[in-house]
């Protein structure tokens, strides 16, 4: 249908939003596409739901195709299955929960494995009825502590969401397959780059899981990928082990005095100063072994204090940190928090009051170790392997400390910083880091699921099976972000095709009544060729104001009828990506629009 732009619900901005970090953020909200309506909670406009029901309907024929089979569930959820599967607990503060009238537990589904699950329960008995694909596309909630970047990272958003449902491992790797094939499909023919990357399955669970990332300086995701192949996001990526040493001539632990060092660059400067190597070579960031003091905090409320051990020249990544210890939540200690344990010194933390080192620590009556605070270190602090740590005496530091012979550990965590040019965890090389927008994630679920929720079927010998399951997800509204951010230039968006509001606007400018009736009855005529056109009609808006309306807006095509249609009877239709420029007769434009939105159509199908 024709949408007049003098009655269309649009309203753009001339200045970026003071909230907005990211051009997608930006130019959306700029251009009418979403408003704000709280942090990380934004309102669809029509312009944004027309290209939102596009990217839809991209996905839909994707997984139609597939063979999955549509269904909705709500988003307002009974919380018993969430604690059967203990993920009531596992989302901790992430999850939105009330309470209805009665009292009864609910919940803003995060995602909807449980529902899913259940519902197969219901309705199937026997292997004759599987391998079965479901899928939704529903609205998700999730209560980001951070949200930031629009559509981003949102409160509230919206998502596809998938499940596979068969009798074993090997055809679960068939649906897995299956999914990851479909969604490479969806996203080239979206035209958006992306990357698949091995990735941490998280409170998911499952026995593995990969990331379908669009690069983007303004992800945040890093990701990692050697020349050779390897490609893993960064949370899961584990680091090379080197092998133990032999460290049977290092010199004897020794207590130094470290005044003024409160850096690592000090630290080190004041020890080649001082205290030099008996070896001649010089003392390095990384020969020095920092602790850091977290807070972690369990599903269950309780906080748990946590020292973690990273060589110097490297600093803690929150994120990996963040994968390694889920479902809790993650902070730094508090002032507090090294108040109730005096033995730790701040700023010079060693290895004698941490751990299995400290002479607090004792094993309960079930075997657990308890007193002293939990000592966990990166995987190439390796046996043998020598150090300068804290003296855990203010103003000192201990020196070829060595691991194993003179402190132990609780064991190993992924916290540091992935670099440029770590060796690959396969032996592909060496790494290269970049950013990306995760737009999709798999996973291989297995029977965590159908375990908790007691879904099982008959076997061709009538032996009850537990079935093993998938989820698959694409952010729908995070990928029309990622695609504002693939697809704009200073001036506004530049929509593909395919996903724009609309094919084409018709822009009439002038204030004589001819132009405007020429206008109207080329936007008609589109109209009716089956185009979706957006024809700006406004009387009182300057020539100016309209062009960079329509550059804001994106729409692929726009015709001009103005000064020249006035002068000798041409239009001129522009290429919104191209920048391209065409003068047509007017009597021509009809079909040389329609040729152009046939073409780019087609181009886009045939990716």
């Amino acid at each position: 249908m024709l949408q007049n732009m003098s009655t269309a619900f649009i309203r753009t901005l001339r200045e970026d939003p003071a909230d907005a970090e990211v051009p997608s953020h930006k130019l959306l909200v700029r251009a009418g596409y979403i408003r704000r309506t709280a942090p990380g909670i934004y309102t669809w406009l029509p312009l944004g739901l027309r290209t939102l029901r596009k990217i839809e309907t991209v996905v839909r024929e994707e997984m139609d195709a597939m063979g999955g089979q549509e269904v909705h569930f709500p988003a307002l959820l009974p919380a018993d299955p969430y604690k059967a599967t203990n993920r009531w607990a596992e989302y901790g503060p992430t999850l939105f929960t009330l309470n209805d009238r009665k009292g009864g537990d609910y919940l803003l589904a995060p995602t909807h494995e449980e529902m899913f699950t259940l519902l197969v329960k219901d309705m199937y008995s026997s292997y004759k009825d599987l391998p079965l694909c479901l899928y939704q596309i529903q609205t998700k909630y999730r209560d980001e502590a951070r949200p930031r970047a629009g559509l981003i990272r949102g409160r509230e958003f919206v998502m596809k969401d998938s499940y596979s449902f068969d009798m074993d491992d090997d055809a679960l790797e068939v649906s897995y397959r299956k999914h990851r094939d479909t969604y490479q499909r969806i996203f080239t023919r979206l035209g958006l780059d992306h990357v698949i990357v091995n990735a941490m399955a998280g409170a998911m669970g499952g026995s593995h899981s990969e990331e379908f990332l669009f690069p983007s300086p303004i992800g945040e995701d890093t990701f990692v990928k050697s020349d050779a192949g390897y490609a893993a996001n960064a949370e899961a990526v584990t680091t090379v082990v080197p092998e133990p040493r032999d460290a049977s001539n290092e010199p004897p632990m020794r207590l130094v005095d470290t005044p003024n060092t409160p850096t690592i660059d000090s630290l080190v400067a004041l020890l080649n100063e001082r205290y030099p190597r008996e070896d001649g070579r010089d003392w390095e960031a990384a020969d020095t072994l920092k602790h850091l003091v977290f807070a972690l905090i369990h599903p269950d409320g309780e906080r748990e204090l946590l020292v973690v051990g990273i060589p110097g020249d490297r600093d803690a990544d929150m994120k990996r940190l963040e994968a390694s210890v889920a479902p809790c939540e993650v902070e730094m200690a508090t002032d507090k928090d090294f108040e109730t344990h005096p033995e730790l010194i701040r700023g010079y933390i060693g290895t004698s009051a941490i751990g299995p080192n400290s002479p607090l620590r004792t094993i309960d009556e079930n075997g657990e170790a308890i007193g002293s605070v939990r000592y966990l270190v990166d995987p190439r602090v390796v046996e043998g392997t020598s150090w300068v740590t804290g003296g855990d005496e203010s103003l000192k530091h201990a020196i070829h400390v060595v691991m194993g012979r003179d402190f132990q550990v609780d064991g190993t965590i992924e916290a540091a910083e992935v670099r440029e040019g770590d060796p690959a965890p396969d032996g592909s090389g060496p790494l290269h880091l970049a950013r990306g927008i995760e737009i999709g994630h798999i996973f291989a679920l297995g029977r965590k699921y159908a375990e908790s929720l007691g879904l099982t079927v008959l076997d061709e010998n009538g032996k009850s099976r537990v079935v093993t399951m998938g989820s698959y997800g694409v952010g729908v509204s995070r990928v029309m972000a990622a695609l504002a951010e693939a697809n704009h230039d200073d001036n506004g968006l530049c929509w593909p095709i395919n996903v724009a509001p609309f094919h084409v606007q018709v822009l009439a400018t002038g204030k004589k009544d001819d132009v405007f009736t020429a206008a109207q009855e080329l936007s008609v005529l589109l109209d009716s060729m089956g185009i979706e056109v957006l024809y700006d009609d406004r009387r009182k808006v300057s020539a100016g104001v309209k062009f960079a309306d329509s550059e804001l807006l994106g729409v692929p095509f726009t015709v001009v009828v103005g000064r020249d249609f006035e002068c000798d009877g041409t239009v001129e239709i522009r290429d919104r990506r191209s920048g391209e420029r065409t003068i047509v007769p007017f009597e021509e434009a009809s079909e040389t629009v329609r040729d152009l939105v046939k073409n780019a159509l087609s181009e886009v199908a045939n990716r």
